[in-house]
């Protein structure tokens, strides 16, 4: 992860100097707006990774000398048999078509949205109060 704060950091610093450029140059809020949120995205996203590379264990990205096989293994848990996104995904693409057909498909959208995500983020809790 160093490696990725790293370049999210200095990526950070070419945008904000060409957005003090641009915004000199031309003079343009919108797009000088635009270059300066870029800016604020990508230094957020590189305090983020050289913070937690400093309290995560060194990964194989991170070693000069390490092997592709190196960083096999487990990514994680993924769901195999999920219908939650599918709803999340109808109702967001109901609620992005609302701004281009009429406001009135967002009211539509907002429930499946509502459903999808309280359906996946509850899809595997089980505990004591599951049956209260």
């Amino acid at each position: 992860m160093k490696i990725q704060g790293r370049m999210f950091i200095w990526l950070s610093v070419f945008i904000l100097a060409v957005a003090i450029i641009y915004g000199l140059w031309s003079k343009e809020p919108v797009g000088t707006t635009a270059l300066f949120m870029s800016f604020g995205l990508s230094i957020m996203v590189g305090y983020y990774l050289a913070f937690t590379a400093r309290r995560v264990d060194t990964g194989a990205q991170d070693n000069k000398d390490a092997d592709v096989a190196d960083d096999a293994g487990e990514l994680g848990f993924f769901s195999p048999h999920s219908w939650q996104p599918l709803v999340l995904a109808v109702g967001g693409a109901f609620a992005f078509l609302g701004v281009a057909i009429g406001w009135w498909l967002v009211y539509i959208s907002a429930p499946l949205l509502l459903i999808g995500l309280f359906g996946w983020v509850f899809e595997y809790y089980h505990g004591e109060n599951q049956n209260q």
